[in-house]
């Protein structure tokens, strides 16, 4: 790896403007950076995630492998980020998207089908689970509002959107292996005439 920031500030992006990886100067709110921005979030949620993970793990360690399953996909969504930033830069393959996908297939067989609306909650690590999903929607969201502007390769999309999928899984995953009950949605009395 090359690249290394000797300087944390260089005043360049003091007017509103920051510098892509192949130097085109872009507008610090251009939807590549707001996805840029996005991926930044997810990732840093789901180091959250990992971090309380590491800790359940010694009252739980059936979440080991919830940790191996999404130690790398933070590393990839870094690789995303640097695809976002050096736009001919291609790190993300089509097999991370399959491997999410086993994990998936996995996992959801373990928890079973889906018969209620659940909530985010039951324990913090399965709230921090919901919570990364839902920060994952939004990064797919911008990459699509990106890709709207300038298309973006078929796998990051993908695995954007599996990675929701992951997540959601593995909020019931850990819900379940925890024993903790999941927060199941309950409808708002409907009013009497």
């Amino acid at each position: 790896m090359g690249y290394r920031l000797s300087k944390i500030y260089t005043r360049t992006g003091d007017q509103g403007e920051t510098g892509l990886a192949d130097g085109r100067r872009v507008a610090k709110d251009h939807p590549r950076i707001e996805a840029m921005g996005e991926l930044d979030t997810l990732n840093s949620q789901l180091g959250l995630l990992l971090a309380e993970l590491h800790e359940a793990v010694a009252n739980c360690p059936g979440l080991a492998e919830v940790v191996a399953v999404l130690t790398p996909c933070q590393h990839r969504l870094f690789d995303l980020g640097g695809e976002l930033a050096m736009p001919d830069y291609q790190a993300l393959q089509a097999g991370e998207v399959q491997r999410l996908e086993a994990a998936i297939d996995r996992w959801n067989e373990e928890v079973g089908p889906l018969e209620n609306f659940i909530l985010p909650g039951g324990s913090r690590v399965v709230a921090q689970a919901h919570l990364c999903r839902s920060v994952a929607r939004g990064a797919e969201r911008r990459c699509q509002q990106l890709n709207a502007a300038e298309p973006l390769r078929a796998e990051a999309l993908a695995y954007l959107n599996r990675l929701s999928d992951l997540l959601f899984v593995a909020a019931r995953l850990i819900a379940r292996r925890q024993g903790v009950d999941e927060v199941l949605w309950q409808a708002a009395e409907k009013p009497q005439p």
